[in-house]
């Protein structure tokens, strides 16, 4: 049976430090809190290679076999492979299995990558007396901060499987939310798409057929015709010798202006100008503003909820909010509540929530129920996002029916007003 080495502290609040035998490290700190100890750190203690079976048999985990392949690490671990993961691992230790154990079917049902390598690395760290959450911990591609102190709150309560449980919900909810956006934006993304192909195939094919009968009209051409040529051949590259052809510009230009997006947010000046205009914007700017406040209030609920304390909370929620305005709110927040203050006060003073939020925060203060009425704030803006998305399709579509129409419009009309011109002189 594995010896565990553990520090804690006892009904004083003195630390204390011991040994421990015991069959997993859920067991060790079962009974260490038997003993009327408040456990803070459980590690097993290394055993020699010639042991590694007899430890790994204990666990429950049978012995691994390491595997010569190699996998190319590209990138990060998606959110959709990590909430299917947290929800298996909570269901595994609601089940009473060994967490080596549980690791070990995990890791075993993932394709060959990225993430099969990290959970092999978790296990082997895990295996060798290093807590789950460190062993997390050591790879950020995976397992960010929210999820590593959320596991090292279930570790120190002895409460892992109802903390992984509480995590997959969080997870599951945050992707509902973010699915709804994203499939709200595809129909507006395949149109103008779609559309932006066919004025481009008008302007490099149609146009230049329309030119070569104006230059037998032996007439001056009006300035909407002249400016549509002159962009046909910018578009076609005929300019002039040696032209870069502009259809090839229109074509990059989304990942360029995706590129300086991505370098300006690299600066907090970048971030504060970008977030300030996005939240500014007409019904985008408000769907921005609910989506932020329903992420970082479930985010917080969740984290107070599990034990965290709400000094290192608001930090993991700042750090995760996504947002500049909203992130420096909670820099305010964060100060002020390590001053022994209120919470509500400087999110007042910030203006970035609803008065009804602030309000219901500071009714959460004042009864102790702070984390059940954020997660309440989260699940009535997540209705209002599903409304808010709902109004900004509706009001998309008949924006791109006005503007491409606006388009073919004036396309029809510069090709056929030297006609008309023509046929008046003529009469």
């Amino acid at each position: 049976m594995p010896t565990y080495t553990y520090e804690a502290l006892n009904e004083a609040g003195k630390p204390q430090k011991g040994q421990i035998a015991a069959g997993t490290s859920e067991e060790a700190i079962a009974r260490i809190r038997s003993q009327g100890f408040f456990p803070m750190s459980v590690r097993e203690q290394k055993v020699k290679k010639g042991s590694a079976a007899k430890t790994a048999a204990a666990s429950g985990a049978a012995p691994k076999k390491k595997k010569a392949d190699l996998s190319i690490n590209i990138g990060g671990v998606s959110q959709k492979v990590l909430t299917t993961f947290t929800r298996q691992l909570s269901t595994l230790q609601d089940a009473g299995l060994p967490i080596l154990r549980s690791l070990q079917i995990l890791e075993q049902q993932q394709k060959p990558g990225l993430f099969k390598n990290i959970l092999d690395g978790v296990h082997d760290s895990v295996s060798s007396g290093t807590t789950l959450s460190d062993a997390m911990a050591a790879h950020p591609k995976a397992f960010n901060k929210l999820y590593c102190k959320m596991i090292t709150a279930g570790e120190v309560g002895g409460v892992l499987d109802l903390i992984l449980k509480r995590l997959a919900e969080f997870m599951e909810k945050a992707a509902r939310l973010r699915r709804r956006i994203i499939g709200a934006m595809i129909y507006p993304a395949v149109v103008i798409t779609v559309a932006t192909v066919i004025v481009i195939g008008i302007m490099i094919l149609i146009v230049p057929n329309f030119e070569k009968i104006f230059e037998d009209f032996d007439t001056a051409l009006p300035a909407l015709t002249v400016f549509l040529i002159a962009s046909s051949k910018w578009l076609a590259g005929r300019s002039y010798e040696g032209q870069f052809p502009g259809v090839i510009f229109v074509m990059f230009f989304p990942l360029i202006a995706f590129l300086l997006f991505k370098i300006a947010r690299k600066s907090d000046g970048g971030k504060a100008v970008i977030d300030s205009v996005a939240l500014k914007l007409p019904v985008m700017g408000k769907l921005i503003s609910k989506t932020t406040i329903a992420k970082f209030t479930r985010t917080l609920g969740t984290l107070i909820n599990a034990g965290v304390p709400i000094l290192d909370a608001i930090a993991i929620t700042k750090e995760t909010t996504g947002n500049f305005i909203y992130a420096r709110a909670l820099g305010q927040v964060h100060d002020s509540v390590r001053q022994g203050e209120s919470f509500a006060e400087p999110l007042a003073s910030a203006k970035v929530c609803d008065a009804i939020v602030v309000n219901m925060i500071d009714v959460g203060e004042e009864t102790g129920d702070l984390d059940q009425m954020m997660i309440r704030i989260a699940d009535n803006y997540d209705e209002e996002v599903d409304v808010l998305v709902a109004s900004l399709v509706s009001l998309l579509e008949p924006i791109m029916v006005v503007v491409l129409g606006g388009i073919v419009g004036f396309i029809v009309i510069a090709l056929f007003l030297p006609m008309v011109k023509l046929i008046t002189s003529m009469m």
